[in-house]
């Protein structure tokens, strides 16, 4: 009980990374305004922050895996409090960029350690929970810090935004460096031992299934803002409610995609949450101006995507349970790579063909990913009947 307290600071850093992340979509097209370049080009602000963070988190990771954790978490908690802090003071595009990677690589060794942190504080048989509560200030981040930072945008700037988020969390590296204790690292697992794993077909395709269903999202949900804007007229006004709404769906989403991938299994669990994925992203490419058939497909929409997350990792984790912490870290490396490919491609997208079209290329991403979920099971059928006729039953 007397840690309790100290997950929930944990939870509050994870929820400062997440809204330093996602706020760029949210904020798209204040940024490009402001450093006088396309929506195109800022969106490619998210492709350079994913790339860093998908390469650079696991190696930075194997390389401390021996320092103490509260150690490394200070660390890189400074080193990303640093980041926000150049992002409102610097201008020009290429320092953004700059300090956007700097960004990013603190945000990776702070998100893991803020939940290996969380592990070892809690209380027996709270380990889990504890993890769940870290992780709820990422789902945080979407529901309430994106569209706050819109509304502070609005108000004094979008740099103002990553002030607050540098003030907030000088905040919370104080508290860390005068309570949390000494915590000792853990025992390196080598970066090639990590990804000996992808060798194995089964694994490929099932990280496939992360990338595009992903990558899908990723190249519509990027450019939200504008698309909102300039796509579906939304007014200044309704942004923020509309992001507001978007987040809570994501967490209702990831809510039902667990329990439906209990009760009814991981294959169904994915495929009717990418069709939706695919159904709610026609429509919003059809629903024109009308402010309650927007809202009604956005919750939709961020439903649909969401509810594929907590399947997918445990899709991933099912098919190798001796190395879970392995296919876990490799899935978030995966999910970062998927939004940055995501990103920039949805860049080209805008440039070359238009705003609008975004989300039938994203519609394309998902249908590739639903594609892979049929031929994993179809891998998984014929690796069954195989070793039902190799090992037949004695009687």
């Amino acid at each position: 009980m007397k840690n309790t307290w100290k997950v929930y600071v944990l939870a509050l850093v994870s929820f400062l990374v997440g809204t330093s992340n996602y706020i760029i979509s949210g904020i798209l097209d204040r940024i490009a305004e402001t450093l006088g370049t396309s929506v195109a080009a800022a969106g490619q602000l998210i492709t350079v922050y994913s790339l860093a963070y998908a390469v650079g988190t696991p190696i930075l990771m194997a390389l401390t895996a021996k320092m103490d954790r509260r150690k490394l978490l200070l660390y890189s908690l400074g080193l990303f409090i640093t980041a926000n802090l150049l992002t409102f003071i610097l201008s020009g595009f290429g320092l953004f960029i700059a300090a956007r990677i700097i960004a990013a690589l603190g945000a990776g060794v702070v998100t893991v350690n803020a939940l290996s942190i969380a592990s070892k504080i809690a209380s027996p048989g709270k380990q889990a929970s504890a993890i769940a509560n870290v992780t709820m200030g990422i789902t945080a981040s979407l529901i309430i810090g994106v569209p706050l930072g819109r509304m502070v945008a609005s108000a004094f700037g979008w740099k103002a935004v990553f002030l607050a988020i540098a003030i907030v969390g000088v905040f919370a590296m104080l508290v860390i460096a005068a309570v949390f204790p000494r915590i000792q690292g853990d025992k390196p697992v080598p970066l090639i031992k990590q990804f000996a794993l992808l060798k194995k077909p089964p694994i490929l395709v099932a990280l496939a299934i992360t990338f595009f269903w992903l990558g899908g999202y990723s190249l519509a949900y990027t450019y939200i803002s504008p698309f909102l804007l300039e796509v579906t007229h939304l007014n200044e006004s309704l942004i923020s409610a509309a992001l507001f709404v978007f987040g809570i769906a994501s967490l209702i989403g990831s809510k039902v995609g667990g329990y439906s991938a209990d009760k009814r299994g991981i294959q169904y669990t994915l495929v009717s949450g990418m069709v939706l994925h695919v159904i709610s992203l026609i429509l919003l490419s059809l629903v024109g101006q009308s402010v309650i058939a927007v809202f009604a497909i956005l919750i939709l929409w961020s439903f649909a995507a969401w509810s594929s997350a907590p399947a997918q990792q445990f899709n991933l984790v099912s098919l190798v349970p001796e190395s879970s912490g392995v296919m876990l870290s490799l899935n978030s490396s995966m999910m970062q790579l998927a939004m940055a490919v995501g990103a920039g491609i949805g860049g080209l997208i805008v440039n070359r063909v238009s705003l609008a079209s975004i989300t039938w290329f994203g519609v394309l991403g998902v249908i590739i990913a639903i594609i892979a979920v049929f031929v994993l099971s179809s891998m998984a059928s014929r690796h069954s009947a195989v070793q039902s006729s190799t090992n037949p039953s004695c009687e």
